[in-house]
This record gives C-alpha cells, sequence and structure tokens, in this order.
C-alpha cells in the first residue's frame, strides 16, 4: 500500500476476506486501515509494517519504499527490482518543498534509481493538464490563519479525514487563537485517533474535547473538524447544513470552511451544502481562490521532474482519468521518450515487457464490484437497471383472475401504482389503462392462448405503449396472472 486515502485501501477488507497474504504499508497507512479490517470483522494478522527508505524481498523482487510528499503523512513511492530490471511506481505524489512534517521526498533515492537504470515507470497523472507547480500545504495554513484571525464565532472546518497535515494545520491554528476542537464524523474521529495514537497529529493536552462538551465554551473558543467537503448527504456537514444534526446546528455568526476541491460529479453536492448554510445564517468560504485547498497530486512541472530524476526506458501513466493518463503520454513524449516506449491502458490491461521491449498483450476480466448491505457482488447490472427504472419512472401492477380453462376474466383487472401516477387524481389514465388490458385478455382468448407467460408479454406491452403514449413516461409494469 503507497498510503492511507481510502481509494487506496478502501477495497482490503473484501479482498483480504477471500485472499490471506501479506499486505505491506507504512505506519499510518496500516493504522488506518487496520481499523477499517475491525469494522468490517477481518483478522488484521496479515499487515506488515515497513519503514519509508525500506527494502523487503518477496519471492524473486526486492521492493523499496520511497519517501514521498502527499496529502497524507507515511506516503510512498515503490520501486520494484525485478530479474529483468527496475519498475519504479510513484504512488500518489507531489513535490513539496515546505511539507508539515518537515520530510521531503527523497530525491536522492530517486535520482539513484536514474543513475542505475530504470526498465518502466509508472506515475500518476492526476494534475498532468495543470500547468506550473502545485503548492505547498504550508500555504493553507496561510489562509487558515486569516480566516482564524477575522471568525468572531465557531469555526468549522470540513476536509477529508485522512488529510492528517489539514487536521495537524487547523489544531495549530486553534492552539495560536485558544479555541478548543471537537472533531465530528466517524471516519474523521478514527483516524484523529489513530494519528494521535502513532504520533502523526500532536495536539496540547486539553485542546481536543469531546463533541458533546462545546455548550461549555463560548461560540469563539470553539472549533469543529468535521466530514462532509463533498456534500456527501449522510456526513456531518450536510446534516448540520439541513438542521438535521443531533449534535451541531449551525447558528449565526459561524464561519465554515470547506477545505477541500468538489470530485468530478460532486459538484452539485457541495453547491447545495454551500446554499443550506448560507440559508442558516453561517459565513461560508468554499473558493478555491481563498486558499484553503491544495491539490497533493504533482502538477506538469513535477512530473517533468520526476521524468527527469528517473530517466526510464518505458513509460506507463497511471491514476487517472483516461484524459489525463493521455496528457502524461504527451508529456513524456515532450521530454524526449520515443512513442513507442509509451504504453496507455486502462483497467484491466496487461503489460509485458522484456530488456528491449514493451506492449500490451491482452485484458482479464475486471469491472465495478457493487456492495449492498451484506452483499458483495450480488447486485449485476439487471438489477441495477430495474432499480434506475424504478427510481425514474416508478411501477404499475396489473392484477387479473382467469378462468384456467376458458381463459376469461372472473376478475379484475385492478392496478395498483407506486411512484408512477396518484390514482385518485389519475382516474380517467387508470381506466384507460384497465380498457387496455381487457382488450389485450379477449385477443388472448379469442386466439386460443392460454400460456400465462404469451398472455402477461401481451399485457405488459399493450399498456406499456398506452401509458408512453399518454405520459411519456415507461413505469415497470408487472402483470399478476391468479387462475381459478
Amino acid at each position: 500500500m503507497t498510503h492511507g486515502h481510502e481509494d487506496h485501501i478502501g477495497a482490503l477488507p473484501y479482498i483480504m476476506k477471500q485472499l490471506s497474504v501479506p499486505v505491506y504499508g507504512t505506519r499510518l497507512t496500516l493504522g488506518i486501515l487496520e481499523g477499517r479490517l475491525k469494522e468490517n470483522g477481518v483478522d488484521s494478522g496479515n499487515l506488515r509494517a515497513v519503514s519509508q527508505g525500506e527494502i523487503v524481498s518477496i519471492g524473486c523482487f526486492s521492493v523499496g519504499f520511497i519517501r514521498v510528499n502527499h496529502s497524507i503523512p507515511d506516503s510512498v513511492g515503490l520501486s520494484i527490482k525485478t530479474p529483468l530490471g527496475m519498475i519504479v511506481h510513484t504512488g500518489d505524489f507531489k513535490f513539496d518543498y515546505t511539507p508539515i512534517d518537515g520530510k521531503m521526498t527523497d530525491f536522492r533515492k530517486l535520482a539513484d534509481l536514474g543513475n542505475k537504470g530504470v526498465l518502466v515507470l509508472l506515475a500518476d497523472s492526476t494534475n498532468s493538464e495543470r500547468e506550473g507547480h502545485t503548492p505547498s500545504e504550508k500555504t493553507v495554513g496561510l489562509a487558515f490563519n486569516r480566516e482564524f484571525q477575522g471568525a468572531s464565532g465557531r469555526i468549522i472546518v470540513a476536509t477529508f479525514s485522512s488529510n492528517v497535515h489539514r487536521i495537524q494545520q487547523v489544531i495549530d491554528m486553534a492552539v495560536r487563537y485558544r479555541r478548543r476542537v471537537a472533531i465530528l464524523g466517524r471516519s474523521m474521529v478514527n483516524v484523529v485517533n489513530i494519528s494521535l495514537e502513532l504520533g502523526y497529529i500532536h495536539a496540547p493536552e486539553g485542546v481536543i474535547i469531546d463533541i458533546e462538551d462545546i455548550m461549555n465554551y463560548p461560540a469563539n473558543k470553539i472549533v469543529i473538524i468535521t466530514t462532509g467537503s463533498q456534500g456527501e448527504p449522510m456526513s456531518a456537514l450536510t446534516r448540520m447544513a439541513l438542521s438535521d444534526h443531533r449534535q451541531v446546528d449551525i447558528i449565526q455568526g459561524d464561519t465554515v470552511i470547506i477545505s477541500a476541491t468538489p470530485i468530478p460529479g460532486n459538484e452539485k453536492l457541495v453547491a447545495k451544502t454551500v446554499d443550506n448554510l448560507l440559508r442558516l445564517g453561517a459565513k461560508v468560504i468554499y473558493s478555491r481562490n481563498a486558499g484553503i485547498h491544495v491539490s497533493g497530486h504533482a502538477s506538469r512541472e513535477e512530473l517533468k521532474l520526476m521524468h527527469n530524476l528517473i530517466r526510464p526506458k518505458f513509460f506507463i501513466p497511471v491514476h487517472g482519468e483516461l484524459h489525463h493518463l493521455f496528457a502524461h503520454a504527451q508529456l513524456a513524449e515532450e521530454l524526449g521518450m520515443a512513442r513507442d516506449h509509451i504504453l496507455v491502458g486502462e483497467n484491466g490491461y496487461i503489460f509485458e515487457f522484456t530488456r528491449e521491449r514493451g506492449k500490451i498483450i491482452g485484458r482479464v476480466n475486471w469491472g465495478v464490484v457493487m456492495v449492498d448491505g451484506l452483499g458483495v457482488g450480488d447486485v449485476g447490472n439487471i438489477v441495477l437497471r430495474d432499480r434506475r427504472q424504478l427510481s425514474q419512472d416508478g411501477i404499475l401492477i396489473v392484477v387479473i383472475t382467469i378462468n384456467r380453462y376458458t381463459g376469461k376474466i372472473v376478475a379484475g383487472p385492478d392496478i395498483v401504482s407506486r411512484g408512477f401516477v396518484y390514482v385518485r387524481e389519475s382516474e380517467e389514465l387508470m381506466d384507460g389503462a384497465k380498457e387496455k388490458v381487457t382488450q389485450a385478455l379477449k385477443h388472448c382468448a379469442e386466439e386460443q392462448i392460454l400460456d400465462w407467460t404469451t398472455i402477461k408479454v401481451n399485457v405488459k406491452d399493450a399498456l406499456s405503449q398506452y401509458l408512453f403514449d399518454q405520459t411519456r413516461r415507461r413505469p415497470m409494469i408487472l402483470p399478476i396472472i391468479m387462475e381459478v
């Protein structure tokens, strides 16, 4: 494991239920992972803690853990010595020359690997379209200082629970302005407790208080660090914005700092949360221009430096959407790498290398595994399609009683609507639907069709076309036939 962010460790509780194999990572990474394993009832006996700079032998490979900077401490890249040559995987990284913990990327190790020769480089591509350098995490502290200085009431900071450096800076500002800090959100509480225990977060005694105790202090002496920076529906900040949180209500004079950039697709959720907070009288700081968030990923100038340090023979851009990978591939070509030595792949691609060449040789089965309640992987495309249809157009149930010998209608048709239309206000539509069902059944009787499956198909087709013509909607239709 290269670091402890959720998108890098979140699948492990499910994988480790099926594969009993060692899992290597640094202390903080494994500390966060161990909490996830306990939640899922998975044994953590296979976790193997390593230090930055350590090299471990695994079969015919030697794997080195290279210190890099990211938005979480204890992040590493990997050097994998194979019988054919060295492979370097950067992990998620950026070059931060003023890191919060004072531990800079191990440039000497990267340069040493480049001097000895690297067969393949796999490098983070998340910010490959962003020009220049990614600002240091320390610049966020300057923005926090400005906002803390001007806040007259409570300060609520929302960020990713695993952004330990950011949490440390909030605590530092709270100490500077003599405020107490309360932690809110299950994942935030877990990460902060683990980080305090392992020494990755430092707070003077008495600064961190229980969320239940915030009422014992004046508003201008409180800081709340919470989850919900992405507008997640069940997160603490979202529930506060909806006045639905059990412990904290937004009050006039609160300053809410959303210290994160919306992940693509979450923009509407974040905007809705901001609107709700403003409606309740809070001052909300959320703009990227406010300096309250910086990325943890390398921009183009840092990627160029990584390539020049490693000087690989072959290159595979990783970690990003396909357009990020292509942008990174173009950058490598601009730096002088031969186009046929740059391999852009997608999930499932198999890469094969010799000392002289590299190519894509095939693809393995891959896809999203849905977790639904206690079920893992038991929700497939058909079930998802049905749920989507139910959520969009609702369901219509048609109940008919038919004589099993003559095919004549004994009772019904009765129609039950859920999520489609309100029956009492759509009597004309429902009467027309019953008429269509009756006509379809008469047609089946005239044709002497007694097979229930065929009758259901005819009823469904007739009713579906009628409802679409009348409403331009396609509800799920379930004919239920009872026989006497």
